[in-house]
């Protein structure tokens, strides 16, 4: 019991503090959480006779409120269901190498190196795993940035490149609602081709002023739009203190009542990469829009085409 006071004066501490910082950066809460628990279906091996894109989940590592074990699981099922795909999953890539990636299609990244996402302390992969995985890009390799792969990297500037956009201490943000619409502003793409013009996703996060990589050719498919409204007390939570979210303040902030993208194409050397930062977990990766992106965007990005259709209720439909 005593433990649980200390916790909660110093948590009530680091709130004060921050809320006498600028006012343009966010208040990063440290609650004492871990997500729930899930019961899945477990993917069952592919036949090797059949030729499917070899998909590799590179995870192992992430920050407090992601349950990475789970969403790998149903990553796997939900990529190998489609019969596209041959799924594995690493959980330790310390001391990986290029030869180990070169046997795939596409690298999955699930992947990030800090308990919560302002930790100074980080875990990072061996010198020589980095680079292995830039190489594989760099020659080729296809790459999808998955949702908290965009919490790290940020004093990583080689990987802010390999991604296109990371989130930043002080001056990146989540908006606070758990649901919310997200808009696919390109239908002409070949992953968001078919698809409706706006998808819903749930217990999901929203992304925003990301840092982009100067160097990147980023082509946004998806955008959400961070409105101030959703910052009031009644509605956000007790993660966004009342005296940090003030109007005067609110109205300070940058990208305040904006649209952010959160997926979105990219190129590094020879390889194709598509960034999504949608789908905390299997709660918003559960529903017809984001299974769409992730099968399709994992098939761009592994063969430079695709194949695969759009989910029944995340199909274009009249509007006229």
């Amino acid at each position: 019991m005593l433990q649980g006071k200390w916790r909660a004066l110093a948590m009530a501490g680091a709130v004060a503090a921050a809320c006498a910082t600028s006012a343009r950066a966010q208040v990063i809460v440290h609650p004492d959480y871990r997500p729930p628990e899930t019961v899945q279906r477990v993917a069952i091996p592919v036949d090797p006779a059949e030729k499917r894109l070899k998909v590799l989940i590179l995870s192992g590592w992430n920050s407090y409120e992601h349950d990475w074990t789970g969403v790998n699981n149903l990553l796997r099922k939900q990529l190998q269901d489609t019969g596209r795909f041959d799924v594995r999953v690493i959980e330790d890539f310390d001391h990986g190498n290029l030869d180990t990636l070169k046997g795939y299609d596409v690298v999955l990244l699930n992947y990030s190196s800090r308990w919560v996402y302002n930790d100074p302390v980080e875990h990072r992969w061996s010198p020589e795993a980095e680079k292995a995985l830039f190489d594989y890009v760099r020659q080729g390799g296809g790459l999808v940035a998955y949702h908290s792969s965009f919490t790290f990297g940020y004093n990583w500037p080689e990987y802010r490149r390999l991604v296109g956009a990371v989130m930043e201490p002080g001056q990146s943000r989540r908006s606070p609602p758990g649901g919310f619409p997200v808009h696919i502003v390109d239908r002409s793409h070949p992953i968001t081709q078919g698809m409706r013009e706006f998808i819903w996703t749930y217990n999901d996060d929203m992304y925003t002023n990301m840092v982009q990589d100067p160097q990147a050719h980023i082509h946004v498919l998806a955008t959400a739009h961070d409105a101030s409204a959703a910052y009031k007390p009644e509605l956000a939570g007790p993660k966004y203190p009342v005296a940090a979210y003030t109007p005067d303040k609110l109205a300070k902030m940058k990208g305040m009542d904006a649209d952010h993208p959160q997926v979105w194409t990219a190129d590094y050397g020879k390889g194709r990469v598509f960034s999504i930062t949608l789908g905390h977990d299997e709660v918003g990766l559960g529903f017809a829009g984001l299974k769409t992106l992730m099968a399709r965007g994992t098939e761009w990005a592994a063969s430079g085409k695709v194949t695969l259709p759009v989910e029944e209720e995340a199909k274009a439909y009249p509007v006229k």
